[in-house]
Protein backbone atom coordinates (compact mmCIF):
# COMPACT_ATOMS: atom_id res chain seq x y z
CA UNK A 1 0.00 0.00 0.00
CA UNK A 2 0.98 3.59 -1.00
CA UNK A 3 2.89 5.25 2.19
CA UNK A 4 1.03 8.01 1.96
CA UNK A 5 -1.59 5.84 3.23
CA UNK A 6 0.26 5.51 6.67
CA UNK A 7 -0.44 9.74 6.94
CA UNK A 8 -4.09 9.49 5.96
CA UNK A 9 -5.07 6.34 7.36
CA UNK A 10 -7.27 3.52 5.47
CA UNK A 11 -8.98 4.10 2.87
CA UNK A 12 -12.83 4.41 3.52
CA UNK A 13 -15.39 2.19 1.06
CA UNK A 14 -19.08 3.24 1.63
CA UNK A 15 -21.95 1.60 -0.12
CA UNK A 16 -25.15 3.23 -1.17
CA UNK A 17 -28.20 1.58 -2.94
CA UNK A 18 -29.71 3.48 -5.46
CA UNK A 19 -32.05 1.43 -7.34
CA UNK A 20 -32.37 -2.55 -7.70
CA UNK A 21 -29.30 -4.57 -7.84
CA UNK A 22 -27.72 -0.65 -8.50
CA UNK A 23 -24.90 0.19 -5.97
CA UNK A 24 -22.76 3.71 -5.65
CA UNK A 25 -19.14 2.73 -3.99
CA UNK A 26 -17.28 5.47 -2.48
CA UNK A 27 -13.57 5.08 -1.79
CA UNK A 28 -11.57 7.55 -0.21
CA UNK A 29 -9.16 9.37 0.36
CA UNK A 30 -6.37 7.88 -1.87
CA UNK A 31 -3.18 8.95 -2.98
CA UNK A 32 -3.59 11.46 -5.83
CA UNK A 33 -4.17 9.51 -9.40
CA UNK A 34 -5.27 6.68 -8.00
CA UNK A 35 -8.70 7.17 -7.98
CA UNK A 36 -8.28 6.60 -11.82
CA UNK A 37 -5.79 3.85 -11.27
CA UNK A 38 -8.18 1.68 -9.07
CA UNK A 39 -11.63 2.67 -10.87
CA UNK A 40 -10.21 1.62 -14.59
CA UNK A 41 -8.87 -1.50 -13.36
CA UNK A 42 -11.90 -2.88 -11.71
CA UNK A 43 -14.02 -1.44 -14.67
CA UNK A 44 -12.14 -3.17 -17.06
CA UNK A 45 -12.72 -6.55 -15.25
CA UNK A 46 -16.25 -5.82 -14.25
CA UNK A 47 -16.51 -5.57 -18.38
CA UNK A 48 -14.89 -8.85 -18.94
CA UNK A 49 -14.73 -10.93 -16.50
CA UNK A 50 -17.77 -11.52 -14.58
CA UNK A 51 -19.03 -14.55 -14.53
CA UNK A 52 -23.19 -15.31 -15.67
CA UNK A 53 -25.34 -17.45 -17.60
CA UNK A 54 -27.12 -17.16 -20.90
CA UNK A 55 -28.97 -19.26 -23.64
CA UNK A 56 -26.61 -21.18 -25.80
CA UNK A 57 -28.65 -23.97 -27.87
CA UNK A 58 -32.04 -24.05 -29.06
CA UNK A 59 -33.64 -26.77 -30.17
CA UNK A 60 -37.75 -26.39 -31.30
CA UNK A 61 -39.94 -29.14 -32.66
CA UNK A 62 -40.25 -29.28 -36.21
CA UNK A 63 -37.88 -27.25 -36.75
CA UNK A 64 -34.02 -27.68 -38.72
CA UNK A 65 -32.63 -24.38 -38.60
CA UNK A 66 -33.40 -20.97 -38.00
CA UNK A 67 -34.40 -19.61 -40.97
CA UNK A 68 -37.77 -21.59 -40.51
CA UNK A 69 -41.04 -21.17 -39.56
CA UNK A 70 -44.18 -22.28 -37.91
CA UNK A 71 -47.78 -22.41 -38.73
CA UNK A 72 -49.54 -20.67 -36.08
CA UNK A 73 -45.96 -18.75 -34.59
CA UNK A 74 -46.70 -15.54 -35.50
CA UNK A 75 -42.96 -14.73 -35.28
CA UNK A 76 -40.35 -16.32 -37.24
CA UNK A 77 -37.57 -19.03 -35.67
CA UNK A 78 -34.94 -16.06 -36.48
CA UNK A 79 -37.20 -14.04 -34.56
CA UNK A 80 -37.89 -15.82 -31.45
CA UNK A 81 -33.87 -16.86 -31.75
CA UNK A 82 -33.38 -13.30 -30.88
CA UNK A 83 -35.57 -12.77 -28.25
CA UNK A 84 -34.39 -16.16 -26.26
CA UNK A 85 -31.27 -14.28 -26.42
CA UNK A 86 -32.61 -11.05 -24.02
CA UNK A 87 -33.75 -14.09 -21.48
CA UNK A 88 -31.36 -12.99 -18.21
CA UNK A 89 -30.56 -16.15 -16.06
CA UNK A 90 -28.88 -16.92 -12.69
CA UNK A 91 -27.29 -20.43 -12.73
CA UNK A 92 -25.85 -22.11 -9.70
CA UNK A 93 -23.56 -24.59 -11.29
CA UNK A 94 -21.32 -24.58 -14.40
CA UNK A 95 -22.45 -27.97 -16.08
CA UNK A 96 -25.25 -27.36 -18.88
CA UNK A 97 -28.69 -27.29 -17.59
CA UNK A 98 -32.44 -28.04 -19.87
CA UNK A 99 -35.49 -25.51 -19.58
CA UNK A 100 -38.25 -26.97 -21.73
CA UNK A 101 -41.35 -25.14 -22.81
CA UNK A 102 -44.55 -26.71 -23.97
CA UNK A 103 -47.44 -24.48 -24.53
CA UNK A 104 -50.75 -24.68 -26.88
CA UNK A 105 -52.07 -21.41 -28.22
CA UNK A 106 -53.88 -19.26 -28.61
CA UNK A 107 -51.82 -16.22 -26.39
CA UNK A 108 -48.48 -15.41 -25.66
CA UNK A 109 -45.35 -17.06 -25.13
CA UNK A 110 -43.18 -15.53 -22.19
CA UNK A 111 -40.16 -16.23 -20.58
CA UNK A 112 -41.68 -17.34 -17.33
CA UNK A 113 -43.46 -19.98 -19.29
CA UNK A 114 -40.15 -22.06 -19.20
CA UNK A 115 -39.84 -24.65 -17.12
CA UNK A 116 -36.53 -24.91 -15.00
CA UNK A 117 -34.72 -27.28 -12.97
CA UNK A 118 -33.29 -26.62 -9.38
CA UNK A 119 -30.24 -24.05 -9.46
CA UNK A 120 -32.21 -22.23 -12.41
CA UNK A 121 -34.00 -19.07 -12.58
CA UNK A 122 -34.97 -16.43 -14.81
CA UNK A 123 -34.73 -13.23 -13.74
CA UNK A 124 -36.64 -11.47 -16.25
CA UNK A 125 -40.07 -13.50 -16.70
CA UNK A 126 -42.08 -11.32 -18.81
CA UNK A 127 -39.80 -11.31 -21.13
CA UNK A 128 -41.80 -11.43 -24.66
CA UNK A 129 -40.90 -14.58 -26.87
CA UNK A 130 -43.67 -14.91 -29.51
CA UNK A 131 -47.29 -15.33 -29.60
CA UNK A 132 -49.58 -18.26 -31.18
CA UNK A 133 -52.59 -17.42 -32.66
CA UNK A 134 -55.24 -20.21 -32.31
CA UNK A 135 -55.20 -23.44 -30.19
CA UNK A 136 -54.74 -25.91 -32.87
CA UNK A 137 -51.08 -24.36 -32.44
CA UNK A 138 -48.13 -25.81 -29.93
CA UNK A 139 -44.82 -25.03 -29.60
CA UNK A 140 -42.28 -27.17 -27.71
CA UNK A 141 -38.35 -25.88 -27.32
CA UNK A 142 -35.65 -26.63 -25.27
CA UNK A 143 -32.92 -23.99 -24.33
CA UNK A 144 -29.17 -25.32 -23.65
CA UNK A 145 -28.30 -22.87 -20.80
CA UNK A 146 -24.71 -22.29 -19.49
CA UNK A 147 -22.56 -21.08 -17.26
CA UNK A 148 -19.34 -18.58 -18.59
CA UNK A 149 -17.39 -15.48 -18.88
CA UNK A 150 -17.54 -12.59 -21.26
CA UNK A 151 -19.20 -13.35 -25.12
CA UNK A 152 -19.03 -16.19 -27.03
CA UNK A 153 -20.29 -16.09 -30.94
CA UNK A 154 -22.32 -19.45 -32.06
CA UNK A 155 -19.49 -20.54 -34.53
CA UNK A 156 -16.84 -20.90 -31.98
CA UNK A 157 -19.75 -23.19 -30.36
CA UNK A 158 -18.84 -27.12 -31.13
CA UNK A 159 -22.22 -29.28 -31.31
CA UNK A 160 -22.87 -31.66 -33.71
CA UNK A 161 -26.51 -32.77 -32.70
CA UNK A 162 -28.83 -32.29 -35.71
CA UNK A 163 -31.71 -29.72 -35.27
CA UNK A 164 -29.97 -27.87 -33.01
CA UNK A 165 -29.36 -24.18 -33.27
CA UNK A 166 -26.90 -22.43 -32.08
CA UNK A 167 -26.52 -18.71 -30.65
CA UNK A 168 -24.08 -16.24 -29.25
CA UNK A 169 -24.46 -16.28 -25.32
CA UNK A 170 -23.24 -13.30 -23.82
CA UNK A 171 -23.03 -14.06 -20.12
CA UNK A 172 -22.47 -11.09 -18.72
CA UNK A 173 -24.56 -10.53 -15.57
CA UNK A 174 -23.19 -6.58 -15.55
CA UNK A 175 -25.67 -4.22 -17.14
CA UNK A 176 -24.13 -0.46 -15.98
CA UNK A 177 -20.48 0.38 -14.96
CA UNK A 178 -19.34 3.88 -14.32
CA UNK A 179 -16.51 5.30 -12.08
CA UNK A 180 -15.82 9.19 -11.26
CA UNK A 181 -12.69 10.73 -9.33
CA UNK A 182 -13.55 13.74 -7.47
CA UNK A 183 -10.79 15.77 -5.07
CA UNK A 184 -10.83 15.37 -1.50
CA UNK A 185 -8.66 16.42 1.22
CA UNK A 186 -7.59 14.81 4.72
CA UNK A 187 -6.09 18.02 6.70
CA UNK A 188 -3.91 20.29 5.02
CA UNK A 189 -3.32 17.47 2.29
CA UNK A 190 -5.60 18.76 -0.42
CA UNK A 191 -4.95 16.88 -3.42
CA UNK A 192 -6.17 13.53 -2.40
CA UNK A 193 -8.20 11.41 -4.62
CA UNK A 194 -12.07 9.79 -4.19
CA UNK A 195 -13.29 7.49 -6.28
CA UNK A 196 -16.88 6.74 -7.09
CA UNK A 197 -18.13 3.62 -8.50
CA UNK A 198 -21.48 2.87 -10.20
CA UNK A 199 -22.24 -1.08 -10.23
CA UNK A 200 -25.31 -2.29 -11.51
CA UNK A 201 -26.09 -5.97 -12.49
CA UNK A 202 -29.23 -8.21 -13.74
CA UNK A 203 -29.27 -9.67 -10.23
CA UNK A 204 -27.25 -12.85 -11.08
CA UNK A 205 -24.83 -11.20 -8.79
CA UNK A 206 -25.13 -8.32 -6.09
CA UNK A 207 -22.96 -5.41 -6.98
CA UNK A 208 -21.20 -6.04 -3.92
CA UNK A 209 -19.69 -9.98 -4.86
CA UNK A 210 -19.19 -8.52 -7.99
CA UNK A 211 -16.98 -5.56 -7.07
CA UNK A 212 -15.47 -8.42 -4.46
CA UNK A 213 -15.01 -10.55 -7.45
CA UNK A 214 -13.35 -8.35 -9.75
CA UNK A 215 -10.70 -7.28 -6.87
CA UNK A 216 -9.57 -11.04 -6.44
CA UNK A 217 -9.03 -11.43 -9.77
CA UNK A 218 -6.78 -8.57 -9.86
CA UNK A 219 -5.17 -9.69 -6.88
CA UNK A 220 -4.66 -13.02 -8.36
CA UNK A 221 -2.67 -11.53 -11.31
CA UNK A 222 -0.70 -9.01 -9.08
CA UNK A 223 0.52 -11.69 -6.84
CA UNK A 224 2.55 -13.09 -9.87
CA UNK A 225 4.93 -10.26 -10.17
CA UNK A 226 5.75 -10.83 -6.49
CA UNK A 227 6.63 -14.51 -6.40
CA UNK A 228 9.69 -14.24 -4.15
CA UNK A 229 7.95 -12.07 -1.96
CA UNK A 230 10.51 -9.83 -1.24
CA UNK A 231 9.45 -5.93 -1.22
CA UNK A 232 12.32 -3.71 -3.32
CA UNK A 233 12.37 0.30 -1.35
CA UNK A 234 10.54 -1.34 2.17
CA UNK A 235 10.68 1.87 3.35
CA UNK A 236 8.47 3.95 0.66
CA UNK A 237 5.74 1.20 1.34
CA UNK A 238 2.97 0.85 4.08
CA UNK A 239 0.13 -2.21 5.55
CA UNK A 240 -3.11 -2.53 6.39
CA UNK A 241 -1.92 -3.94 10.00
CA UNK A 242 1.04 -1.14 10.48
CA UNK A 243 -1.38 1.49 9.58
CA UNK A 244 -5.14 0.32 11.64
CA UNK A 245 -2.24 0.00 14.47
CA UNK A 246 -1.45 3.47 14.23
CA UNK A 247 -5.12 4.02 13.89
CA UNK A 248 -5.67 2.61 17.35
CA UNK A 249 -2.81 4.18 19.20
CA UNK A 250 -4.19 7.44 17.51
CA UNK A 251 -7.57 6.73 19.14
CA UNK A 252 -6.16 6.38 22.59
CA UNK A 253 -4.48 10.17 22.31
CA UNK A 254 -4.56 11.60 25.05
CA UNK A 255 -7.55 13.15 26.54
CA UNK A 256 -8.76 16.37 25.16
CA UNK A 257 -6.91 16.07 22.23
CA UNK A 258 -8.84 17.69 19.43
CA UNK A 259 -10.43 15.38 16.62
CA UNK A 260 -10.34 16.61 12.59
CA UNK A 261 -13.35 16.37 10.77
CA UNK A 262 -13.13 17.87 7.76
CA UNK A 263 -15.34 20.97 6.70
CA UNK A 264 -16.14 19.81 3.41
CA UNK A 265 -18.76 17.22 4.63
CA UNK A 266 -21.42 20.12 5.30
CA UNK A 267 -22.03 20.98 1.60
CA UNK A 268 -21.18 24.53 2.03
CA UNK A 269 -21.13 26.51 -1.12
CA UNK A 270 -17.76 27.19 -3.66
CA UNK A 271 -17.33 30.99 -2.28
CA UNK A 272 -18.16 30.46 1.59
CA UNK A 273 -16.16 26.94 1.57
CA UNK A 274 -13.38 29.12 0.27
CA UNK A 275 -13.53 31.45 2.48
CA UNK A 276 -13.33 29.41 5.34
CA UNK A 277 -10.47 27.94 4.21
CA UNK A 278 -8.33 30.87 3.36
CA UNK A 279 -8.98 32.14 6.82
CA UNK A 280 -7.63 29.09 8.51
CA UNK A 281 -11.11 27.04 8.91
CA UNK A 282 -10.41 23.67 7.89
CA UNK A 283 -12.32 21.48 10.33
CA UNK A 284 -16.10 21.79 11.64
CA UNK A 285 -14.05 21.27 15.38
CA UNK A 286 -12.81 24.73 14.57
CA UNK A 287 -15.74 26.51 12.61
CA UNK A 288 -17.74 25.65 15.96
CA UNK A 289 -15.38 27.90 18.06
CA UNK A 290 -15.63 30.80 15.70
CA UNK A 291 -17.91 33.64 17.01
CA UNK A 292 -20.34 35.79 14.28
CA UNK A 293 -17.73 38.53 14.31
CA UNK A 294 -15.06 36.67 13.96
CA UNK A 295 -16.58 35.16 10.59
CA UNK A 296 -17.96 38.31 9.28
CA UNK A 297 -13.99 39.48 9.30
CA UNK A 298 -12.78 37.04 7.26
CA UNK A 299 -12.62 38.38 3.42
CA UNK A 300 -15.42 37.52 0.91
CA UNK A 301 -17.57 36.26 3.80
CA UNK A 302 -20.47 37.77 4.34
CA UNK A 303 -24.58 37.66 6.29
CA UNK A 304 -25.01 35.13 3.86
CA UNK A 305 -22.34 33.06 4.16
CA UNK A 306 -23.45 33.53 7.70
CA UNK A 307 -26.70 32.01 7.34
CA UNK A 308 -25.40 29.22 5.16
CA UNK A 309 -22.66 28.19 7.79
CA UNK A 310 -25.84 28.49 10.66
CA UNK A 311 -28.15 26.16 8.05
CA UNK A 312 -25.49 23.30 7.47
CA UNK A 313 -24.45 23.12 11.34
CA UNK A 314 -27.81 22.67 12.77
CA UNK A 315 -28.79 19.61 11.50
CA UNK A 316 -25.81 18.10 13.53
CA UNK A 317 -27.08 20.07 16.99
CA UNK A 318 -24.12 22.12 16.39
CA UNK A 319 -23.60 26.41 16.91
CA UNK A 320 -21.19 28.67 16.53
CA UNK A 321 -19.69 30.11 19.31
CA UNK A 322 -21.63 32.19 21.65
CA UNK A 323 -24.70 30.48 20.39
CA UNK A 324 -24.61 27.42 22.44
CA UNK A 325 -22.05 24.89 22.30
CA UNK A 326 -22.48 20.98 22.02
CA UNK A 327 -20.29 17.79 20.80
CA UNK A 328 -19.90 17.05 17.73
CA UNK A 329 -21.56 13.90 16.75
CA UNK A 330 -19.35 11.25 14.10
CA UNK A 331 -20.76 10.72 11.36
Amino acid sequence: MHIIQAEIGLPKIESKSIGENRVMFTIAPLPQGYGATLGNALRRVLISSLPGAAVSLVKIKGVSHEYSTIKGVRESILDITLNLKQIQLKKETKEPSIITLKKTGPGEILAKDFQCPTGVEILNPDLYITSLDNKSTALEMELTVEKGVGYRPAKLQKNDELNLIQIDASFSPLTHIRYDVENTRVGEMTNLDKLILEVETNGAITPEDALKFAANILKSYYELFDISGEMPENDFMSDIGSIMTKSANDNQATPGQESYTPIEILGLSPRTLNALINGGIGSIEQLVKCSESKLTNLRGFGKKALNEVREALAPRGLNLNGEGSENITEE
